[in-house]
């Protein structure tokens, strides 16, 4: 996941400025941000917020009103220009964002990041007529440009999506009051809710102190049923009790989304994430369809199979993530991570280590869980003229291994990409999960073809099948709870009951009927960041698991060559369609058969699991 689990950790000391972490899992990386700026105060910083100011003034004063008239060649330097403001701004913006994701109750970097964000949107609301105008532009003119000019025609893709919003683009003033008052708007909620979730603490019965919320949910996967148990009903209470905020939070994000989404005549709440991913709502609807069908022979079936192992009749919630009983109890200590990894990568290609090994070396990655750091995991691709930063929350779980194996892929991707310039490095979210979950097969398989047992190579699949579901079944559930979240506020305010109740509408339906829940379970929808953050952004996850496990049916059954064609995949970031990027592969999304491809490997694996039986 690009911007999105652990052993418990009680409120731990920490310094921010060296490697910390607990005796048994080694010493933590954490980030080095000088690849930005040296320090908070580093007069650089001044200095780019002036240059800012300044560019983006002048660059209003000289093409306003004006891009009609410009030659390709003229059309080219503004553009250039556009994309230097772009790269200085993400600077800006990328060095307090991560400080602050590091220790978001710090009011000092959170009142550092906010002051960021206003005076860089101050400085970017004069440029917003740039996008206004290029879509007004004729496309009988704007493709003649194109053709006269080799180096602006490279920006066709970006112009593309740029002008896939011209049906739904508001008058020059509207579009400047709102992005003017992004800061007080989804901006503040985003913050609020981060600030609460970092902030809250679960007393867990049976613990001395209060843990934060990662180390609760790290609970889900413990051993011993009563803890699983102590640690859900402390999520529950906790949520419970926050649950008006929570609502709060969701009924104005999804008002303002409707509010907007009706001025630019969108036809579906989802339909502007479609054109933001470049994909196209069908591709979306037959992945989803394909996902709701294949339920039965997937979650429902697995999670069966699981109760049989745990030895019960039903599963309670805090069950589904439980390790087997043929599971070894063991943590896995940073170094023996890393190695496990580049292993992997390594066993694909000597290039794609090679590209991650900096992210150890170098300061890029933050790992250690410390007080006020956001959850989860993400990697963040700052500017092409720097390096992405990964940030995980390592406990030693080998669910831990799995995650750093997906952001590395992030990484490695956004470093490869970054060779397209600022404007094009970007790839959307529907191929911006290739990499990562890529990354992910690459390490399992390593795992597997190392299972001396039988035991141990069940274990090993097991736990793949829940991570792909988790990929899979959970995130297309996710995106159909959205779904019916939005269309219901536009009927009027959510209550919490309300939202709740939609909550619960797709867990049954997707995880079968072996769950029972748990008073309580109900709110469990309120510590989702992607919901708050990026709405809709959850297909992407899917989208990625299906599109990954038919490249690799491909790799599998034709290697030669396979890893030139992958790393120019990874290398075109944002700069070619999906049909384009995958057509060397032989593969084609829109074919509602390419996603049952997909979903064939994962019931594979749950039909060798059934075998061992």
């Amino acid at each position: 996941m690009t911007f999105p689990p652990r052993t418990q950790v009680s409120r731990p000391t920490h310094d921010l400025d060296r490697p910390r972490g607990r005796a048994d899992l080694g010493d933590l990386p954490v980030w080095d941000f000088s690849a930005l700026y040296a320090a908070p105060d580093a007069p650089e910083i001044a200095q780019d917020f002036d240059w800012l100011d300044r560019e983006c003034a002048d660059f209003a004063a000289t093409y306003e009103g004006k891009l009609a008239g410009l030659d390709a060649a003229g059309l080219l330097d503004c553009v250039t220009r556009y994309e230097g403001i772009e790269l200085k701004a993400g600077r800006l913006m990328s060095f307090f964002g991560l400080r602050y994701y590091q220790n978001t109750v710090d009011t000092a970097r959170a009142k550092a990041m906010s002051d960021a964000q206003d005076r860089v949107t101050t400085a970017t609301t004069p440029l917003v007529f740039f996008s206004l105008e290029l879509n007004r532009i004729p496309d009988a003119e704007f493709d003649a440009k194109l053709a006269e000019n080799a180096d602006l025609a490279r920006y066709a893709p970006v112009f593309e999506r740029m002008r896939a919003m011209r049906p739904h683009q508001l008058s020059d003033e509207l579009e400047k009051f709102l992005h003017d008052q992004s800061t007080v708007g989804a901006a503040a909620w985003n913050r609020l809710f981060d600030e609460t979730m970092a902030g809250l603490e679960f007393p867990v019965v049976g613990e001395d102190e209060p843990f934060g919320l990662e180390a609760t949910l790290n609970l889900l996967t413990d051993r011993d049923r009563s803890r699983r148990e102590a640690g859900a009903r402390a999520l529950a209470a906790v949520f419970g009790a926050n649950i008006r905020l929570f609502a709060r939070v969701h009924n104005t994000l999804a008002k303002e989304k409707e509010i907007e989404d009706r001025w630019r005549n969108m036809p579906s709440p989802q339909h502007g994430r479609h054109l933001a991913n470049h994909v196209e709502p069908e591709v979306v609807q037959a992945l989803r369809d394909a996902v709701v069908a294949a339920y039965p022979k997937l979650s429902h079936r697995y999670y069966a199979l699981k109760a049989k192992w745990l030895g019960l009749d039903e599963l309670q919630i805090w069950d589904r993530n439980a390790p087997l009983p043929t599971e070894a109890a063991r943590t896995i200590a940073w170094p023996e991570a890393k190695d496990m990894v580049l292993d992997a990568y390594a066993g694909f290609s000597p290039k794609l280590a090679d590209l991650a090994e900096p992210f150890f070396d170098r300061g890029w990655i933050d790992a250690a869980v410390t007080p006020g750091k956001a959850p989860g995991a993400f990697a963040h691709p700052t500017v092409t003229d720097a390096h992405p930063f990964v940030m995980l929350n390592y406990l030693g779980k080998p669910r831990d291994v799995m995650t750093l194996a997906h952001e590395l892929g992030h990484g490695v991707h956004q470093r490869l990409a970054a060779a397209q310039g600022e404007m094009l490095s970007s790839t959307p979210l529907t191929l911006a999960e290739t990499a990562s979950v890529f990354g992910e097969m690459l390490t399992f398989r390593r795992m597997l073809a190392k299972a001396t047992t039988d035991a141990e190579r069940k274990t090993l699949l097991a736990g793949k099948v829940e991570d792909m579901i988790n990929t899979v079944v959970r995130q297309i559930a996710f995106y159909d709870f959205e779904c019916k979240l939005h269309d219901a506020r536009r009927g009027g305010e959510l209550t919490p009951d309300d939202i709740n109740a939609l909550w619960m509408s797709v867990q049954a339906e997707s995880l079968g009927p072996v769950f029972i829940y748990m008073e309580g379970y109900e709110t469990f929808w309120s510590y989702i960041p992607h919901f708050v953050h990026s709405p809709f952004y959850v297909y992407a996850y899917a989208f990625g698991d299906g599109l990954v496990n038919a490249l690799y049916a491909v790799y599998e059954e034709q290697p030669e060559g396979f890893q030139d064609k992958y790393f120019e995949m990874l290398s075109a970031g944002g700069s070619k369609h999906h049909k384009e990027l995958l057509a060397p592969f032989g593969l084609d999304a829109s074919d509602p058969a390419f996603w049952d491809k997909g979903l064939s490997m994962i019931a594979g694996f749950i039909d060798e699991l059934e075998a061992m039986e």
